[in-house]
């Protein structure tokens, strides 16, 4: 399938998700903004976007959800804690962690994950390296913190994107 035919599907699906109107004036609406999009945008998005609809991989971004859910739960609760804690113990800084992804948009991904983590922001990738500001470090060796920040997302968007 071509990937602009692809994109437009996507897009198109998406308009009727948030519209959830499925007259025809809305889904003629849904179409045109569809075409528009692929039309002026469609150099911008990532090249390797259908292989995420490959049942294996759709499985696995099915698994990862309640984990990344999971994770900012415990993350909320956690910077809570610190919020109204009388001696706020924090420890904030940047660390570097690497990881092991090579897909772009694997990375953008795990980026994007960490930093909709509360207490932690991806400052940069560069090359293999994050650059992750950290509301409280717990240790200062990078693969602690590597396995503390990243691994909990890697595995899965491994199997997802890589």
């Amino acid at each position: 399938m071509s990937k602009k035919i692809l994109e437009f599907l996507l897009i198109f699906i998406m308009w009727s998700a948030f519209v959830w109107s499925f007259e025809i004036p809305d889904l003629m609406a849904g179409g045109v903004v569809a075409f528009l999009v692929v039309a002026i945008f469609s150099d911008i998005f990532p090249k390797e976007i259908g292989r995420i609809l490959h049942p294996v991989r759709f499985f696995w971004l099915l698994l990862f959800l309640p984990v990344f859910i999971w994770h900012v739960i415990k993350s909320n609760i956690d910077v809570t804690y610190r919020v109204f804690h009388p001696e706020i113990p924090i420890r904030p800084g940047i660390v570097k962690v690497k990881s092991i992804l090579k897909s772009e948009l694997a990375k953008t991904f795990l980026a994007n994950s960490i930093t909709l983590t509360p207490g932690t922001l991806t400052v940069d990738f560069i090359d293999d390296n994050l650059y992750i500001h950290w509301i409280n470090i717990v240790s200062d060796d990078p693969e602690i913190e590597t396995k503390l920040i990243v691994s909990k997302f890697e595995k899965f968007l491994k199997k997802i994107f890589d």
